[in-house]
């Protein structure tokens, strides 16, 4: 009876010394090359990952905040220099100024070259129409940056992930060929580093995936913002009169 407690302790405080084999700990001591290959690629990911999250949270809340009163402001100065110029003064970063002021630009440029073969094929609907299809493209680009990589990371993270799992248990299966027993003091550490690099790269993928679709979302409605004020300033630009006043026409 005595003897067969002590065996019983003594599996206990093998498999507890086995289970810690389990560990995060261990298994960065326990890295080979391809463990470390895989470990590294999902921590860049996540990194870039979490680099885009911030940025694009960033550029949308200050969009956010600044847009309408943008947007406004420009509708309401009685004087059209005096909207342009308070265009001008916007930040580099504020995309709906820089559409404004590409159309103004496009204006202004036709008006000067009165007369000329620019005048002559295109009148100007037509060329303010061009700038501002131009800028509203450029500026959903702008929108777009970092996307791509949420994308790629919430896509191929769980597979990357999935290859530290296949070697985990393949050195797992290692162990039991050698050892030639199936014991969890055999297979403790192999399983816990296909469990982690599961972990790893469930916890790398979803929140790109949240964030993705979140700033697509996000980004679709600044870009129906993007089209209705294009085209108010087609109308302005084009006719010189101002959004509401071409409401009241129609």
């Amino acid at each position: 009876m005595l003897q067969e407690t002590t065996t019983a302790a003594t599996a206990g405080g093998s498999n507890a010394q086995a289970l810690q084999q389990m560990s995060f700990a261990h298994l960065l001591q326990n890295f080979d090359f391809v463990g470390w290959v895989v470990f590294i690629t999902l921590a860049i990911m996540s990194v870039l990952s979490i680099y885009w999250i911030v940025v694009n949270f960033v550029k949308n809340l200050r969009l956010r905040a600044s847009s309408d009163r943008v947007v406004s402001t420009f509708w309401e100065t009685p004087n059209a220099q005096d909207a342009i110029r308070f265009m001008e003064e916007q930040g580099r970063y504020e995309p709906f100024s820089k559409i404004a002021l590409d159309a103004a630009q496009a204006a202004a440029h036709h008006q000067r070259h009165e007369g000329s073969r620019l005048v002559e094929s295109l009148n100007r609907s037509e060329f303010v129409d061009r700038a501002l299809r131009q800028g509203v493209t450029r500026e959903s680009s702008k929108l777009e940056a970092g996307l791509t990589v949420l994308a790629t990371v919430g896509s191929t993270a769980p597979f990357v992930g999935l290859l530290g799992t296949v070697w985990g248990i393949y050195h797992a299966l290692i162990r039991i060929s050698a050892t030639g027993q199936a014991s969890i003091d055999a297979v403790a550490g192999p399983v816990g580093e296909a469990l982690i690099m599961t972990a790893i790269g469930l916890f790398v993928a979803i929140p790109a995936v949240l964030a993705y679709n979140f700033f697509t979302r996000l980004n679709r409605v600044t870009n129906n913002k993007f089209d209705t004020f294009a085209h108010d300033l087609h109308d302005f630009f084009a006719t010189g009169s101002r959004v509401g006043e071409v409401a009241a026409k129609r």
